[in-house]
């Protein structure tokens, strides 16, 4: 067994779920997974199909965003993956997608606003949106700075990476992290939910209110508080 096979297969599982959760089409993602201890980690390679992914070719990267193991180019997001491991320790793995719903709010300049209790199952605020980059980001180094732009986003809500665990940002489209691949992946999959039940709501009722603080706090605190009592 090679030094990262772990990683490798840790990330081409996580992929191969993209497809299956209907979260992308052709190459419209990627998901990475780190190893701490190593001081890398692994990401899907640039461009290449979902059905052509295999173990041996998730790209091993260090987090300065070099390659350190693989033959294929890695991820065109790799730089905006490497910043946020380096600055977010506590993060074990990264999903960046184009899923439809949670893009159009992106695209919309929008934060997701928490309308029901689905969200708050999650969030106890809503799915905050980066504001689009400056030119001068945008003609630098474009995907290193794409990770400054989302933790830049949430230290200027005050909101923490482990708390808040996906956003969009502006005019692009949707990032989510976890603590393990799984729960990266979850979060993807429930951003792109709960994006595709506010888009109804406002179409349904375009004055919908804001679900309120007491529901908010009632529905996370079953699942996430010291005296939670939702699951097994």
């Amino acid at each position: 067994m090679g030094k990262f096979d772990h990683l490798q297969q840790e990330a081409f599982q996580a992929n191969m779920q993209l497809p299956q959760l209907h979260l992308v089409i052709f190459t419209f993602g990627n998901v990475s997974v780190a190893g701490r201890e190593e001081g890398v980690f692994a990401i899907k390679p640039s461009g290449v199909p979902y059905a052509e992914l295999s173990p041996d070719k998730m790209v091993i990267v260090d987090f300065d965003g070099k390659t350190v193991e693989g033959k294929l180019r890695p991820s065109s997001d790799t730089k905006t993956h490497a910043v946020l491991y380096k600055h977010w320790n506590k993060v074990g793995s990264i999903v960046h997608t184009h899923s439809t719903y949670a893009t159009a709010w992106a695209q919309a300049l929008r934060d997701i606003p928490i309308f029901g209790t689905t969200h708050a199952d999650h969030l106890t605020v809503g799915i905050p949106c980066a504001p689009p980059m400056s030119d001068k980001m945008i003609k630098g180094d474009y995907e290193y700075e794409t990770g400054f732009q989302i933790i830049n986003c949430l230290k200027s809500r005050k909101y923490s990476y482990e708390e808040v665990e996906m956003m969009l940002v502006g005019n692009h489209a949707p990032f989510a992290w976890g603590k393990t691949a799984d729960k990266a992946v979850y979060n993807a999959a429930v951003l792109e939910e709960v994006a595709r039940m506010a888009f109804l709501t406002e179409q349904i009722n375009g004055k919908a209110k804001r679900l309120k603080k007491t529901l908010i706090h009632k529905h996370f605190e079953r699942k996430h508080g010291p005296d939670s009592y939702y699951g097994q």
